[in-house]
């Protein structure tokens, strides 16, 4: 019996073999074929292997439970930070009002409060897309 029809589990006669047992056959998306290398300082090598024993799995499961389980969030851009400046500086105006409606009174303040508090609606929602 040739190796092309052992591996097709196939006998001679084109009967299929009997399963000889064993692990099933990994398919092409369980199977591990990438390798990454990365430099890490002793501190954080020690952190990741001690976490690692914590949990009870390998230094490479834990790794790749953390891309799968959780992340790293993205950093703000540009845009997002200028909204933000802006939200803040908003905050700013609002403390103003109310520092004015406690001391005039909060009828003096009501039309610019409820725009400001309109804009800043308008700028939360921008932000969230």
């Amino acid at each position: 019996m040739d190796s092309k029809k052992r591996k097709n589990n196939v006998m001679s006669n084109g009967r299929k073999r009997a399963n000889k047992g064993g692990r099933p056959v990994k398919g092409v998306t369980e199977k591990l074929k990438y390798r990454i290398t990365i430099k890490m300082a002793t501190e954080d090598y020690y952190l990741l292997k001690s976490k690692a024993k914590s949990a009870g799995v390998s230094a490479s499961e834990f790794i790749r439970g953390c891309i799968t389980q959780s992340g790293v969030k993205e950093r703000l851009s540009k845009e997002h930070g200028d909204l933000i400046r802006k939200l803040c500086g908003m905050a700013n105006n609002l403390n103003q009002l109310a520092r004015k409606a406690n001391a005039e009174g909060y009828v003096s303040v009501f039309l610019p409060c409820r725009t400001l508090m309109i804009e800043i609606d308008n700028l939360v929602n921008r932000i969230r897309l």
